[in-house]
């Protein structure tokens, strides 16, 4: 697990450390607030951050008396502060997940909307496990048989967020058109894998578009790189959300972007790309074609 991985269940926390953030609008410095809870303040800082694995319920009390919090809001944070601990799924195969991803996991588990764009490959949420398989077995050649097919599970696992039955997660997919051409596997794979894509799209939750060639750089914009805009539900009774995150990963590592105009940022250039992108049918069509060619 890499040094940036938060371990257990990472949007629990988030809202946690968001919601003790009430000290800034009390009027307390993080100096002064850490003084008065006789802790440090790199502590402190760590808890508005979400980054702490645990948090005491008589310091989550101490917190909201401090900052003025009702009754009611403080029995909301002592909830989300026993979520914490909770040990998620993916905990289990950790030491085969890329440094930074762990911590993704944790927030794409608990939001309700993702939004991404994918150049290069299949999103691993749409991925059949054949390709899924060729795509790991060249970027990881120390790993033994078993640990690939425990990668190729975990992806598999993770795709269940678009298919439970209970509040299922709306996925909206772009796809660059090179990514249909580009070889993973073989020709039966590729077939396979446009086919389940273009399944995948006729679910009422679940939206796929691709970018074509003749889009070349929306808006005059650069070369894009992958991403995903993360939305959370609204939580507890005063109808709150945790504000969005963006994924972007690359060949070096991963960063996670939640500054609001940043946030922002990608979501024009999402916007910008989807309105180059073919729409839903006929990238659907486009899909199933390019199917029946690598079946030739």
């Amino acid at each position: 697990m890499g040094k940036d991985d938060q371990p257990g269940s990472t949007l629990p926390r988030r809202q946690l450390g968001r919601a003790l953030e009430a000290r800034e609008g009390a009027g307390f410095t993080l100096e002064r607030a850490a003084q008065l809870m006789e802790m440090g303040k790199i502590s402190v800082g760590r808890i508005e951050k979400g980054q702490n694995d645990k948090v005491k319920l008589r310091d989550v009390e101490a917190f909201g008396k401090l900052y003025g919090l009702g009754a009611e809001q403080i029995e909301e944070l002592k909830v989300l502060a026993q979520q914490t601990p909770t040990k998620s799924w993916w905990q289990a195969s950790r030491n085969l997940i890329m440094p930074g991803f762990n911590t993704y996991l944790g927030l794409e588990s608990g939001a309700s909307q993702l939004a991404m764009y994918q150049p290069l490959v299949i999103p691993g949420l749409l991925q059949v496990a054949d390709y899924a398989r060729a795509i790991e077995r060249p970027y990881l050649p120390n790993d033994t048989q078993e640990d690939i097919e425990r990668r190729v599970a975990l992806r598999l696992r993770r795709a269940a967020i678009l298919t439970r039955r209970s509040n299922p997660v709306r996925g909206e997919f772009v796809v660059h058109e090179g990514v249909l051409h580009t070889i993973v596997g073989s020709r039966d794979v590729m077939a396979a894998q446009h086919r389940h894509m273009a399944d995948m799209s006729t679910r009422p939750n679940v939206t796929v578009r691709i970018l074509p060639f003749t889009a070349g750089f929306p808006g005059d914009c650069v070369p894009v790189l992958p991403y995903i805009i993360l939305d959370f539900p609204v939580y507890g009774p005063g109808g709150r959300s945790e504000p969005p995150v963006v994924y972007a990963e690359n060949n070096t590592g991963v960063m996670f972007f939640e500054d609001e105009d940043d946030v922002k940022r990608y979501r024009r250039i999402h916007e910008t790309i989807l309105g180059a992108a073919l729409e839903g049918q006929p990238s659907r069509d486009l899909l199933r074609q390019v199917a029946r060619r690598y079946e030739q």
